[in-house]
């Protein structure tokens, strides 16, 4: 790992690169580089989604950024939904480029199988809701939920009903095959938002914690820590890629 890190932020559903406003400045005040990608479809790439836009599309977003701006040993972080796009990002990468990734870094994430999707730990109850609201689209995109479910209030819970955007939905129940042990090559992290702890992430709680190699962080705070908390997650950050 170099003696200044380089990080690349990618943000979960319904949010953009927006979301890391916060937290941008303090990695770079320490000396890091640090970059944040808006997925297609969303946030201020809202106006791109169409039909085609699925998990492939966001991991080459991703892949595209590190080699616009010719990174190497990243700490590639993805919130939520992202788990699922930086797992993609390290088995493609890992495959053409090794030097480019240093860690991955699941920030209260999706931890996927091969072959299961983001839907796929899901209980039937969230599969049901998130279907059916995105046939008020024609199966385009699904709303967000209100920000209040991550454990923010106030003003800041505002600013994030404000910013989010509908998230593509051919992407929730498509499968994504990689090869597990070269994505377990890297070093892995899973930092736990447990205050309030959303639903959603607990199955990949449970498993980072059966599974070995792991390290686990916990936070004391919702599942939007870049919000309610960025300077103890800028302060994560930093430790993680300082090994």
């Amino acid at each position: 790992m170099s003696a200044s890190p380089n990080f690349v932020l990618v943000h979960g559903a319904w949010h953009g690169a927006w979301c890391w406003r916060r937290v941008l400045p303090l990695l770079r005040a320490a000396g890091a580089e640090a970059h944040a990608v808006t997925l297609t479809g969303v946030g201020e790439r809202a106006h791109l989604l169409t039909p085609a836009v699925d998990l492939h599309t966001h991991i080459q977003d991703v892949i595209g950024l590190i080699e616009a701006e010719e990174l190497s040993e990243v700490v590639l972080v993805g919130h939520s939904y992202a788990g699922m796009v930086i797992t993609g990002v390290a088995d493609r990468l890992l495959q053409s480029r090794p030097s480019a990734l240093a860690r991955l870094v699941y920030l209260d994430a999706s931890v996927p199988d091969p072959g299961t999707a983001w839907s796929t730990p899901h209980s039937p109850e969230t599969r049901e809701a998130r279907s059916q609201t995105a046939a008020g689209s024609g199966g385009l995109s699904f709303p967000p939920p209100d920000a209040s479910v991550f454990g923010l209030e106030g003003a800041d819970r505002d600013w994030i009903n404000r910013r989010q955007t509908p998230q593509p939905f051919a992407l929730y129940h498509q499968p994504l095959h990689f090869e597990a042990a070269r994505v377990a090559s890297l070093p892995r992290t899973f930092i736990d938002c447990t205050s309030p702890a959303l639903p959603t992430i607990a199955p990949a709680r449970i498993k980072v914690r059966q599974e070995p190699g792991w390290q686990v962080l916990e936070m004391k705070t919702g599942h939007d820590p870049m919000v309610s908390a960025p300077q103890e997650l800028a302060r994560l950050l930093l430790q993680v890629a300082a090994g």
